[in-house]
Protein backbone atom coordinates (compact mmCIF):
# COMPACT_ATOMS: atom_id res chain seq x y z
CA UNK A 1 0.00 0.00 0.00
CA UNK A 2 2.79 2.31 0.68
CA UNK A 3 4.44 1.93 -3.07
CA UNK A 4 0.59 2.88 -4.67
CA UNK A 5 0.76 6.23 -2.34
CA UNK A 6 4.25 6.67 -2.78
CA UNK A 7 4.08 7.20 -6.66
CA UNK A 8 0.56 8.84 -6.91
CA UNK A 9 1.81 11.64 -4.27
CA UNK A 10 5.10 12.30 -6.81
CA UNK A 11 2.31 12.20 -9.96
CA UNK A 12 0.61 14.75 -7.72
CA UNK A 13 3.63 17.35 -7.60
CA UNK A 14 5.68 16.65 -10.49
CA UNK A 15 5.15 18.61 -13.47
CA UNK A 16 3.05 16.89 -16.35
CA UNK A 17 4.32 16.68 -19.78
CA UNK A 18 0.77 17.84 -21.17
CA UNK A 19 -0.16 21.23 -19.83
CA UNK A 20 -3.93 19.95 -20.18
CA UNK A 21 -3.12 17.54 -17.77
CA UNK A 22 -2.17 20.29 -15.55
CA UNK A 23 -5.52 22.48 -16.15
CA UNK A 24 -7.71 19.42 -15.67
CA UNK A 25 -6.38 18.44 -12.59
CA UNK A 26 -6.26 22.05 -11.61
CA UNK A 27 -10.41 22.10 -12.33
CA UNK A 28 -10.70 18.69 -10.36
CA UNK A 29 -9.68 20.28 -7.19
CA UNK A 30 -11.13 23.92 -7.37
CA UNK A 31 -13.91 22.03 -8.39
CA UNK A 32 -13.99 19.75 -5.05
CA UNK A 33 -12.84 23.31 -3.32
CA UNK A 34 -15.94 25.54 -4.48
CA UNK A 35 -18.03 22.45 -3.51
CA UNK A 36 -16.66 22.12 -0.06
CA UNK A 37 -16.53 25.60 0.66
CA UNK A 38 -20.51 26.35 -0.10
CA UNK A 39 -21.24 23.22 1.89
CA UNK A 40 -19.46 24.47 5.13
CA UNK A 41 -20.56 28.16 4.12
CA UNK A 42 -24.29 27.23 3.59
CA UNK A 43 -24.71 24.61 7.10
CA UNK A 44 -22.77 27.72 9.17
CA UNK A 45 -25.88 29.88 7.99
CA UNK A 46 -28.47 28.11 9.04
CA UNK A 47 -26.74 27.40 12.22
CA UNK A 48 -26.62 30.81 12.98
CA UNK A 49 -30.45 31.66 11.65
CA UNK A 50 -31.38 28.74 13.86
CA UNK A 51 -28.79 29.50 17.09
CA UNK A 52 -30.64 33.57 16.11
CA UNK A 53 -34.68 32.22 16.65
CA UNK A 54 -33.34 30.51 19.73
CA UNK A 55 -31.91 33.74 21.58
CA UNK A 56 -35.05 35.87 20.44
CA UNK A 57 -37.80 33.23 21.98
CA UNK A 58 -35.14 33.73 25.60
CA UNK A 59 -37.14 36.44 26.49
CA UNK A 60 -40.78 35.13 26.15
CA UNK A 61 -40.81 31.55 26.98
CA UNK A 62 -39.87 29.52 29.83
CA UNK A 63 -37.22 27.45 30.13
CA UNK A 64 -39.86 24.46 30.89
CA UNK A 65 -43.53 23.89 30.25
CA UNK A 66 -46.22 22.35 31.28
CA UNK A 67 -49.07 20.96 29.29
CA UNK A 68 -51.86 18.41 28.68
CA UNK A 69 -51.02 15.36 26.66
CA UNK A 70 -54.37 16.33 25.00
CA UNK A 71 -54.02 20.15 24.81
CA UNK A 72 -57.02 21.27 26.72
CA UNK A 73 -57.23 22.95 30.61
CA UNK A 74 -56.36 21.12 33.60
CA UNK A 75 -57.12 21.66 37.24
CA UNK A 76 -54.47 23.63 39.29
CA UNK A 77 -54.98 21.69 42.53
CA UNK A 78 -53.58 18.55 41.36
CA UNK A 79 -50.96 17.33 43.89
CA UNK A 80 -48.96 16.78 40.80
CA UNK A 81 -48.13 20.64 40.44
CA UNK A 82 -47.86 21.16 43.99
CA UNK A 83 -44.94 18.73 44.23
CA UNK A 84 -43.12 20.23 41.33
CA UNK A 85 -43.68 23.44 42.59
CA UNK A 86 -41.67 21.89 45.70
CA UNK A 87 -38.48 20.40 43.47
CA UNK A 88 -35.45 22.07 44.76
CA UNK A 89 -34.39 23.12 41.41
CA UNK A 90 -37.66 24.84 40.84
CA UNK A 91 -36.67 29.05 40.86
CA UNK A 92 -39.94 29.95 39.39
CA UNK A 93 -43.51 28.36 38.92
CA UNK A 94 -45.73 30.66 36.83
CA UNK A 95 -49.38 29.41 35.63
CA UNK A 96 -50.89 30.68 32.51
CA UNK A 97 -54.28 30.48 30.38
CA UNK A 98 -53.68 31.10 27.06
CA UNK A 99 -56.59 31.31 24.50
CA UNK A 100 -58.36 32.16 21.34
CA UNK A 101 -60.29 35.79 21.39
CA UNK A 102 -61.93 38.62 19.64
CA UNK A 103 -60.08 41.89 19.95
CA UNK A 104 -61.55 45.52 19.24
CA UNK A 105 -59.85 48.69 19.40
CA UNK A 106 -62.70 51.50 18.39
CA UNK A 107 -63.25 50.20 14.62
CA UNK A 108 -61.05 47.69 13.83
CA UNK A 109 -60.86 43.63 15.16
CA UNK A 110 -58.34 41.20 15.03
CA UNK A 111 -57.86 37.33 16.62
CA UNK A 112 -55.26 37.35 19.03
CA UNK A 113 -53.67 34.91 21.61
CA UNK A 114 -54.81 35.94 24.78
CA UNK A 115 -52.51 34.70 27.41
CA UNK A 116 -53.28 34.96 30.82
CA UNK A 117 -50.07 35.02 33.45
CA UNK A 118 -49.99 34.99 37.44
CA UNK A 119 -47.58 37.48 39.14
CA UNK A 120 -44.58 35.09 38.96
CA UNK A 121 -44.46 35.49 35.19
CA UNK A 122 -42.47 38.73 35.21
CA UNK A 123 -39.61 36.97 37.27
CA UNK A 124 -39.90 34.15 34.51
CA UNK A 125 -39.82 35.77 31.45
CA UNK A 126 -37.59 38.43 31.30
CA UNK A 127 -40.37 40.37 29.53
CA UNK A 128 -38.71 43.68 30.90
CA UNK A 129 -35.85 43.42 28.10
CA UNK A 130 -37.90 43.47 25.20
CA UNK A 131 -40.73 46.03 26.28
CA UNK A 132 -41.06 49.22 24.41
CA UNK A 133 -42.75 52.44 25.61
CA UNK A 134 -42.67 55.20 28.04
CA UNK A 135 -44.89 52.81 30.79
CA UNK A 136 -44.63 50.35 32.86
CA UNK A 137 -44.96 46.39 33.34
CA UNK A 138 -48.27 46.22 34.87
CA UNK A 139 -51.85 43.94 34.41
CA UNK A 140 -54.00 44.78 37.21
CA UNK A 141 -54.43 46.93 40.21
CA UNK A 142 -57.80 47.66 42.07
CA UNK A 143 -59.32 50.24 39.39
CA UNK A 144 -59.14 48.35 35.74
CA UNK A 145 -56.97 45.60 33.82
CA UNK A 146 -54.65 46.06 31.77
CA UNK A 147 -53.36 43.85 28.39
CA UNK A 148 -49.62 44.33 26.62
CA UNK A 149 -49.80 43.96 22.96
CA UNK A 150 -47.05 43.08 20.52
CA UNK A 151 -45.64 45.55 18.55
CA UNK A 152 -46.83 44.88 15.31
CA UNK A 153 -50.64 43.66 16.35
CA UNK A 154 -50.86 47.18 17.93
CA UNK A 155 -49.71 48.57 14.56
CA UNK A 156 -52.49 46.41 12.92
CA UNK A 157 -54.82 48.17 15.39
CA UNK A 158 -53.73 51.65 15.10
CA UNK A 159 -53.28 51.69 18.71
CA UNK A 160 -49.91 53.39 18.90
CA UNK A 161 -47.87 52.27 21.61
CA UNK A 162 -49.72 54.37 24.35
CA UNK A 163 -53.12 54.56 23.85
CA UNK A 164 -56.11 56.21 25.94
CA UNK A 165 -58.76 54.17 24.54
CA UNK A 166 -59.75 50.88 26.13
CA UNK A 167 -59.67 47.38 24.57
CA UNK A 168 -62.70 44.94 24.05
CA UNK A 169 -62.25 41.54 24.41
CA UNK A 170 -64.70 38.70 23.17
CA UNK A 171 -64.88 34.93 23.92
CA UNK A 172 -67.71 32.31 23.75
CA UNK A 173 -69.11 31.23 26.28
CA UNK A 174 -68.13 27.64 27.46
CA UNK A 175 -71.11 25.14 26.24
CA UNK A 176 -72.95 27.55 25.00
CA UNK A 177 -74.61 27.02 21.04
CA UNK A 178 -73.74 30.39 19.35
CA UNK A 179 -77.62 31.64 18.91
CA UNK A 180 -77.06 33.00 15.41
CA UNK A 181 -80.46 35.46 16.13
CA UNK A 182 -78.37 36.94 18.57
CA UNK A 183 -74.95 36.30 18.31
CA UNK A 184 -73.43 38.87 20.87
CA UNK A 185 -75.51 37.32 23.78
CA UNK A 186 -73.15 33.52 23.44
CA UNK A 187 -69.96 35.82 23.91
CA UNK A 188 -68.37 37.22 27.02
CA UNK A 189 -66.60 39.98 27.15
CA UNK A 190 -64.42 42.04 28.89
CA UNK A 191 -62.04 45.40 29.04
CA UNK A 192 -58.96 46.50 29.47
CA UNK A 193 -56.39 49.33 29.29
CA UNK A 194 -52.79 49.71 27.82
CA UNK A 195 -50.62 50.68 30.50
CA UNK A 196 -48.07 52.20 27.68
CA UNK A 197 -45.90 49.84 26.93
CA UNK A 198 -45.85 47.01 24.06
CA UNK A 199 -43.53 44.13 23.61
CA UNK A 200 -41.38 43.06 21.09
CA UNK A 201 -39.90 39.71 20.24
CA UNK A 202 -39.47 40.19 17.01
CA UNK A 203 -40.72 37.19 16.09
CA UNK A 204 -44.11 37.11 13.88
CA UNK A 205 -46.03 34.78 15.82
CA UNK A 206 -45.92 36.66 18.83
CA UNK A 207 -45.46 40.33 18.17
CA UNK A 208 -48.68 39.77 15.59
CA UNK A 209 -50.75 38.18 17.43
CA UNK A 210 -50.12 38.13 21.39
CA UNK A 211 -51.43 39.98 24.22
CA UNK A 212 -50.72 39.65 27.77
CA UNK A 213 -52.96 39.85 30.33
CA UNK A 214 -54.24 38.98 34.15
CA UNK A 215 -54.29 35.21 34.64
CA UNK A 216 -57.45 36.20 36.62
CA UNK A 217 -59.02 38.24 33.45
CA UNK A 218 -59.03 35.57 31.22
CA UNK A 219 -60.48 33.06 34.13
CA UNK A 220 -63.64 35.58 34.05
CA UNK A 221 -63.45 35.70 30.21
CA UNK A 222 -63.11 32.12 29.84
CA UNK A 223 -65.25 31.01 32.41
CA UNK A 224 -62.35 28.91 33.83
CA UNK A 225 -62.40 28.22 37.80
CA UNK A 226 -59.31 26.37 38.61
CA UNK A 227 -58.53 25.34 35.43
CA UNK A 228 -55.22 26.47 33.73
CA UNK A 229 -53.53 25.63 30.12
CA UNK A 230 -50.30 25.47 30.92
CA UNK A 231 -47.20 25.64 33.78
CA UNK A 232 -44.31 27.74 33.13
CA UNK A 233 -40.94 26.96 35.23
CA UNK A 234 -37.70 28.57 34.81
CA UNK A 235 -35.08 26.58 36.65
CA UNK A 236 -32.26 27.42 39.01
CA UNK A 237 -28.64 28.46 37.26
CA UNK A 238 -26.54 25.86 36.50
CA UNK A 239 -29.43 22.52 36.68
CA UNK A 240 -28.64 20.11 34.06
CA UNK A 241 -32.26 20.72 32.02
CA UNK A 242 -32.09 17.20 30.63
CA UNK A 243 -32.27 15.71 34.11
CA UNK A 244 -34.76 17.98 35.64
CA UNK A 245 -37.55 17.71 32.50
CA UNK A 246 -37.01 13.80 33.09
CA UNK A 247 -37.53 14.38 36.83
CA UNK A 248 -40.63 16.21 36.58
CA UNK A 249 -42.03 14.26 33.50
CA UNK A 250 -42.20 11.23 35.96
CA UNK A 251 -43.90 13.26 38.85
CA UNK A 252 -46.18 14.54 36.15
CA UNK A 253 -47.11 11.05 34.57
CA UNK A 254 -48.10 9.97 31.10
CA UNK A 255 -51.00 12.80 30.68
CA UNK A 256 -48.47 15.27 30.35
CA UNK A 257 -46.23 16.88 28.43
CA UNK A 258 -42.77 18.55 29.68
CA UNK A 259 -41.55 20.94 26.49
CA UNK A 260 -38.10 22.65 26.35
CA UNK A 261 -38.26 25.49 24.11
CA UNK A 262 -37.03 23.33 21.31
CA UNK A 263 -40.22 21.53 21.76
CA UNK A 264 -42.17 24.40 22.20
CA UNK A 265 -41.40 25.68 18.31
CA UNK A 266 -40.70 22.20 16.95
CA UNK A 267 -42.53 23.35 13.69
CA UNK A 268 -39.86 26.32 13.08
CA UNK A 269 -36.82 24.31 14.30
CA UNK A 270 -37.90 21.59 12.29
CA UNK A 271 -38.02 23.72 9.53
CA UNK A 272 -34.66 24.76 9.66
CA UNK A 273 -33.59 20.68 9.57
CA UNK A 274 -35.36 20.50 6.57
CA UNK A 275 -33.90 23.19 5.03
CA UNK A 276 -30.97 22.41 5.91
CA UNK A 277 -30.97 19.02 5.20
CA UNK A 278 -32.17 19.58 1.56
CA UNK A 279 -29.69 22.58 0.71
CA UNK A 280 -27.04 19.72 2.04
CA UNK A 281 -28.28 17.52 -0.43
CA UNK A 282 -28.41 19.57 -3.42
CA UNK A 283 -24.42 20.85 -2.77
CA UNK A 284 -24.07 16.89 -2.48
CA UNK A 285 -25.03 16.77 -5.91
CA UNK A 286 -23.20 19.82 -7.26
CA UNK A 287 -20.12 17.84 -5.49
CA UNK A 288 -20.85 15.29 -7.18
CA UNK A 289 -20.83 16.34 -10.57
CA UNK A 290 -17.11 18.39 -9.59
CA UNK A 291 -16.07 14.86 -8.54
CA UNK A 292 -16.51 13.61 -11.87
CA UNK A 293 -13.97 16.09 -13.36
CA UNK A 294 -11.57 13.84 -11.37
CA UNK A 295 -11.67 10.79 -13.88
CA UNK A 296 -11.28 12.48 -16.64
CA UNK A 297 -7.99 13.68 -15.43
CA UNK A 298 -7.45 10.59 -14.23
CA UNK A 299 -7.81 8.71 -17.48
CA UNK A 300 -5.11 11.46 -19.08
CA UNK A 301 -2.63 10.64 -16.67
CA UNK A 302 -2.85 7.10 -17.14
CA UNK A 303 -2.52 7.79 -21.46
CA UNK A 304 0.41 10.04 -20.34
CA UNK A 305 2.14 7.61 -17.71
CA UNK A 306 1.86 4.43 -20.20
CA UNK A 307 6.22 4.37 -19.96
CA UNK A 308 5.85 4.11 -16.13
CA UNK A 309 3.18 1.62 -16.40
CA UNK A 310 5.60 -0.30 -18.79
CA UNK A 311 8.62 -0.35 -16.33
CA UNK A 312 6.39 -1.16 -13.21
CA UNK A 313 5.41 -4.44 -15.55
CA UNK A 314 8.35 -5.07 -16.24
CA UNK A 315 9.80 -5.50 -13.01
CA UNK A 316 7.15 -7.59 -11.66
CA UNK A 317 4.81 -5.12 -10.56
CA UNK A 318 0.57 -6.48 -10.23
CA UNK A 319 -2.16 -5.37 -11.93
CA UNK A 320 -3.59 -4.07 -8.59
CA UNK A 321 -0.15 -1.91 -7.73
CA UNK A 322 -1.15 0.14 -11.02
CA UNK A 323 -4.49 0.68 -10.33
CA UNK A 324 -4.03 1.56 -7.08
CA UNK A 325 -1.75 4.34 -7.69
CA UNK A 326 -4.26 6.01 -9.87
CA UNK A 327 -6.91 5.66 -7.10
CA UNK A 328 -4.64 7.07 -4.58
CA UNK A 329 -4.24 9.70 -7.20
CA UNK A 330 -7.65 10.56 -7.39
CA UNK A 331 -8.46 10.49 -3.48
CA UNK A 332 -5.58 12.49 -3.11
CA UNK A 333 -6.72 15.60 -5.42
CA UNK A 334 -10.28 14.97 -3.84
CA UNK A 335 -8.35 15.49 -0.40
CA UNK A 336 -6.53 18.32 -1.66
CA UNK A 337 -9.88 20.05 -2.89
CA UNK A 338 -11.85 19.51 0.10
CA UNK A 339 -9.39 20.53 2.68
CA UNK A 340 -8.85 23.95 0.65
CA UNK A 341 -12.62 24.21 0.51
CA UNK A 342 -13.38 23.36 4.31
CA UNK A 343 -10.11 25.50 5.07
CA UNK A 344 -11.30 28.73 2.88
CA UNK A 345 -15.17 28.14 4.38
CA UNK A 346 -14.03 28.25 7.96
CA UNK A 347 -12.20 31.10 7.74
CA UNK A 348 -14.74 33.02 6.13
CA UNK A 349 -17.24 32.00 8.52
CA UNK A 350 -14.73 33.01 10.99
CA UNK A 351 -14.87 36.52 9.41
CA UNK A 352 -18.34 37.08 9.29
CA UNK A 353 -18.65 36.25 12.61
CA UNK A 354 -16.31 39.09 13.90
CA UNK A 355 -17.02 41.18 11.25
CA UNK A 356 -20.59 40.98 9.50
CA UNK A 357 -18.87 41.64 6.38
CA UNK A 358 -21.93 40.14 4.30
CA UNK A 359 -25.03 42.24 4.92
CA UNK A 360 -28.90 40.35 5.22
CA UNK A 361 -30.08 43.88 3.54
CA UNK A 362 -30.80 47.53 3.81
CA UNK A 363 -34.15 48.16 4.36
CA UNK A 364 -33.24 47.81 8.01
CA UNK A 365 -36.17 45.58 8.66
CA UNK A 366 -33.93 42.82 9.72
CA UNK A 367 -32.95 41.72 13.69
CA UNK A 368 -29.62 41.59 12.49
CA UNK A 369 -27.88 43.83 10.30
CA UNK A 370 -25.51 40.59 8.75
CA UNK A 371 -25.86 36.82 8.26
CA UNK A 372 -25.77 35.17 11.25
CA UNK A 373 -23.17 32.32 11.06
CA UNK A 374 -22.07 29.36 13.37
CA UNK A 375 -19.70 26.60 12.76
CA UNK A 376 -20.30 23.61 14.18
CA UNK A 377 -17.11 20.59 14.49
CA UNK A 378 -19.88 17.83 13.20
CA UNK A 379 -20.03 19.74 10.04
CA UNK A 380 -16.92 20.05 8.90
CA UNK A 381 -16.30 16.07 9.99
CA UNK A 382 -19.77 15.79 7.48
CA UNK A 383 -18.64 17.49 4.77
CA UNK A 384 -14.92 15.70 4.66
CA UNK A 385 -16.73 12.84 4.59
CA UNK A 386 -18.97 13.33 2.26
CA UNK A 387 -16.11 14.32 -0.13
CA UNK A 388 -14.48 11.07 0.36
CA UNK A 389 -17.90 9.05 -0.14
CA UNK A 390 -18.59 10.87 -3.39
CA UNK A 391 -14.43 10.35 -4.49
CA UNK A 392 -15.00 7.01 -3.94
CA UNK A 393 -18.18 6.46 -5.95
CA UNK A 394 -16.59 8.92 -8.74
CA UNK A 395 -12.95 6.90 -8.74
CA UNK A 396 -13.74 3.39 -8.20
CA UNK A 397 -14.45 2.66 -11.88
CA UNK A 398 -10.99 4.07 -12.60
CA UNK A 399 -10.12 0.61 -11.01
CA UNK A 400 -11.06 -1.27 -13.89
CA UNK A 401 -10.10 1.34 -16.55
CA UNK A 402 -6.10 1.17 -14.73
CA UNK A 403 -6.20 -2.59 -15.48
CA UNK A 404 -7.28 -2.88 -19.00
CA UNK A 405 -4.87 0.00 -19.22
CA UNK A 406 -2.38 -2.31 -17.66
CA UNK A 407 -3.04 -5.55 -19.80
CA UNK A 408 -2.63 -3.62 -22.82
CA UNK A 409 0.91 -2.21 -21.55
CA UNK A 410 1.84 -5.75 -21.01
CA UNK A 411 0.32 -7.22 -23.78
CA UNK A 412 2.20 -4.93 -25.76
CA UNK A 413 5.51 -5.85 -24.15
CA UNK A 414 5.19 -9.52 -25.29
Amino acid sequence: MKTPLFIAKRYILARKSHNVINIISGISVCGVALASFALISTLSVFNGFNDLVKTLFTNFDPQLKIVSHRGNAFSSDIPELREVKALSFVDVFSMTIEEQALIEYKNTQEIVTLKGVDDEFYYLSGIENILIGQGIYMLSDDVADYGILGLQLARKLNSGIEPVSPFNVYAPLRGVTVNMANPTASFNSKEFFSPGVVFQVNQPPYDENYVLVSINLNKRLFGYESEITAVELRLIEGVNLKKAKSEISKIMGPNFRILDRYEQHADIFKVFKLEKFISFIFLTLILLIASFNIIGSLIMLMVEKRKDVNILNGIGASKELVSNIFIYQGFLISLLGALSGVVMGVIVVLLQQKFGFIPLGSSGGFVVDSYPVSLRFFDVLAVLGTVMVMSLITIWPIRSMAGKFFRIAKKNEN
